[in-house]
């Protein structure tokens, strides 16, 4: 167990991050070695530079602030610039020549898939023509298949009246069913 301690990093020896770290940095070995009072030099210009990015976070703070202020008084809302953002988003994007090639190849395509629908369409219609035709030619084909199944019954038809009425009878008995 202490052999698997002595290779941990150990929390006290971290070293902390920040303006008390300036003052702990240790040489690197392959950063030339300077002298104390190059380094000390570079500490101040360290800590210089840390202060203005503190004041230049401070200074932006406040004119964001400002911003918001002036933006409220005009009766800017976020809202009202996001509608703006994307406005201007969109006429970028419609201006670009990208989207006038992709507009233009979907127009063409559009014309296409139109021209391929109407043909489709007229190639059904034309379709169910026939096949109404068809429908109303086999119909005449029943009703002659009916006149001629009825003639050898017909020419047994005797010529009373009584008699006539059963074959009459016997004929619509024996009639198919005519298509609608």
């Amino acid at each position: 167990m202490e052999q698997a301690d002595q290779g941990a990093v150990r929390p006290d020896s971290i070293t902390e991050v920040g303006e008390d770290a300036v003052m702990s940095v240790a040489v690197s070995p392959s950063v030339p070695t300077l002298t104390e009072e190059e380094q000390e030099e570079l500490r101040d210009e360290l800590l210089r530079v840390e202060d203005e990015v503190v004041t230049l976070s401070q200074v932006l703070a406040a004119k964001e602030k400002q911003v918001a202020d002036i933006k409220r008084k005009l009766g800017i809302t976020p809202l009202n610039e996001l509608k703006q953002n994307i406005s201007k988003s969109w006429q970028e994007v419609t201006t670009s020549t990208a989207y006038k090639k992709t507009s233009e190849g979907l127009s063409v395509a559009g014309q296409k898939a139109t021209a391929a629908f109407t043909s489709m369409g007229s190639a059904i219609s034309r379709k169910f023509e026939d096949v109404r035709l068809q429908s109303i030619s086999n119909s005449f084909g029943i009703r002659s298949l009916q006149h001629s199944a009825s003639m050898p019954v017909m020419r047994k038809i005797p010529s009373n009246k009584s008699d006539q009425m059963k074959s009459l009878h016997l004929l619509d008995e024996m009639r198919l069913p005519t298509p609608l």
